[in-house]
């Protein structure tokens, strides 16, 4: 059955490996299980409430994934649109805020979760990936993985901030910078040797070997699940609907989750050889499970969910089907009652200085950043109407933190460039339309 359901011997893998890899996703994404309920219940929300709603709505739209298109392509909420939600749609007028509430901001969530589902059933999301070029497919592939690589380089304490400076090398001699680097020869070890599953045996190696050195520590194993209710069910799209002012916050929302999502669906679908003859296959089904884990996210008690960078983990340890998200959806809900236990490898580690850093996630992701760098040999750089977006497509991404920002300045310099060359021909309109949206956002949108 699971053979009919999944295809494994036509993806070319099997049960073990998809297992792997689903959990290699899941430790790499964990984090978000900590940070999710930490950012939220700074505007109002019930900690554990959100954590509950942050599993919860994370299985839920794996699963959908899982079934609906068949791709390890895991999802969780999203990092950045949480601090939107929280700091800027919540936050108060006196720190640039907007000062609405908690349950008004859930309420656009799901307006703009409808929204992209009705854009993905009617399949005009799919328009988006087949307009971009494959320059600009390989740029992102690209961008991704540096971004990946610098939240690693962060959260294993190797490169922070610096004043007067943007960032700088940490601190040699801090316990957490050598864990991670161990973590980063260990995996890369292993991958050079074609062991499968080094990903997730570099987290557990990492982990135990930071219990002695203070930066792990052991909390337990089971714990009560918390409850959900107080965040359940209580978005306030109606009140949204009697504000004009929260248009420009849906439209915000909106188009945050689909250019992150194409951002990320291009990333993995090149780094996990998904493209057939240049077309995604399921890509509507993809974009479904994605808007549909939106809406239930809202609906529990949660941002935006959408599809995890962190999924190229996972795809990198071997998953190739649906069937390595059902494993990473199960652990999202165990995680519930393993709440110690997940914490101990996921949830950080507090340095002197009052720091949070994460020095067992962070070598899995250096490493997957590394390996996804290999779809730069793709852009055509003998032509600077394609190299010059491409390269402001992967340069933008990991210094503003941003996918979106990353695929604006790319679409945007390539309509610019092949407009003034006279190749505008040979641009799909719907590429056009798409860039002026972006300098719509900045020019009006951008708050």
């Amino acid at each position: 059955m699971i053979e009919k359901i999944f295809k494994l011997r036509q993806n070319g893998t099997n049960v073990r490996t998809e297992m792997v890899a689903g959990a290699t996703t899941f430790l790499t994404m964990s984090y978000i299980i900590f940070v999710q309920p930490a950012v939220l219940s700074g505007c109002g929300m019930d900690f554990g409430s959100v954590m509950a709603a942050t599993c919860i709505s994370s299985a839920f739209a794996c699963i959908l994934m899982a079934f609906l298109a068949n791709y390890p392509i895991a999802l969780a909420p999203a990092m950045g649109h949480n601090f939107y939600f929280a700091f800027t749609i919540c936050g108060p007028a006196i720190a640039g805020g907007l000062g609405y509430s908690w349950q008004i901001a859930l309420g656009a969530n799901l307006i703009a979760g409808t929204l992209l589902f009705i854009l993905s059933f009617f399949g005009l999301r799919e328009l988006v990936i087949s307009i971009i070029p494959d320059s600009l497919k390989s740029a992102i592939a690209v961008g991704i993985g540096l971004l990946i690589a610098l939240v690693g380089f962060e959260y294993g304490g190797i490169i922070v901030d610096k004043p007067g400076a943007l960032v700088g090398l940490g601190d040699p001699k801090s316990p957490e910078m050598w864990l991670s680097l161990s973590g980063v020869i260990a995996i890369g070890t292993m991958v050079a040797l074609r062991i499968r599953g080094a990903i997730l045996y570099g987290i557990i190696g990492t982990a135990l070997i930071g219990i002695p050195l203070g930066l792990v520590h052991y909390q337990g194993i089971v714990s009560k699940p918390p409850s959900i209710e107080p965040t359940l069910l209580k978005c306030d799209p109606f009140n949204v609907v009697t504000q004009p002012g929260l248009i420009s916050i849906i439209f915000i929302l909106f188009f945050l989750d689909l250019f992150d999502t194409v951002g990320t669906v291009v990333g993995v679908g090149e780094q996990g050889g998904f493209y057939k003859k240049g077309k995604f296959p399921r890509i509507k089904q993809v974009f479904l499970s994605d808007a549909l884990g939106t809406i239930s996210g809202t609906l529990l008690g949660t941002s935006t969910v959408t599809s995890y960078i962190e999924s190229s983990a996972g795809i990198q340890a071997g998953g190739r089907t649906g069937l390595s998200n059902l494993v990473t959806a199960g652990l999202l809900l165990l995680s519930l009652l393993f709440y110690p236990l997940i914490k101990m490898v996921g949830g950080g580690y507090e340095t002197p200085q009052g720091n949070y850093l994460y020095p067992i996630v962070a070598p899995s992701l250096i490493i997957v950043g590394s390996m996804m760098i290999f779809n730069v040999k793709n852009i055509k750089w003998e032509d600077p109407t394609e190299s010059l977006p491409a390269f402001l497509t992967f340069a933008i991404m990991p210094f503003s933190m941003s996918i979106t920002e990353g695929l604006s300045f790319g679409f945007i310099s390539y309509s610019i460039l092949k407009l003034i060359t006279g190749k505008v021909r040979d641009v799909h309109w719907a590429l056009h339309l798409t860039s002026a949206a972006f300098i719509a956002r900045y020019v009006f949108l951008r708050t």
